[in-house]
């Protein structure tokens, strides 16, 4: 389910770290409170990453219940963007980079070059 992005209608990811002992109760508190997004939202999947980078969280309303999401990989790792304490929109095809553990946000992002002789 994880590996494909079809049936959501949002795929959000909250950058930085998470604590992924939180269950069901702890990440939908973190969505509504400190992201301020509401997490009975159908088909929205809020994704979460703790300090090892090798597994993820996902916590999914499916309008009758949660469906909490864990995956852990056997080799590699999730390139997670840790600079800021936001939660952040992706998507499908980023989201397919991130499940191959490329990177989503760029750490160093290319800045547009002026040419010389033109005025910025």
């Amino acid at each position: 389910m994880l590996n494909d992005a079809t049936g959501f209608s949002k795929i959000m990811i909250a950058a930085g770290y998470t604590d992924l002992r939180r269950g069901i109760e702890g990440l939908a508190t973190i969505i509504r409170y400190k992201y301020k997004l509401d997490p009975y939202e159908k088909n929205v999947l809020f994704l979460f990453c703790g300090k090892r980078t090798d597994r993820i969280k996902g916590l999914l309303w499916e309008g009758d219940g949660f469906l909490l999401l864990y995956k852990r990989l056997d080799i590699g790792a999730f390139s997670w963007p840790r600079t800021s304490d936001e939660v952040m929109s992706i998507t499908q095809e980023q989201y397919m980079m991130l499940m191959k553990g490329l990177e989503v946000v760029a750490r160093h992002p290319i800045s547009e070059i002026t040419p010389p002789g033109e005025i910025a």
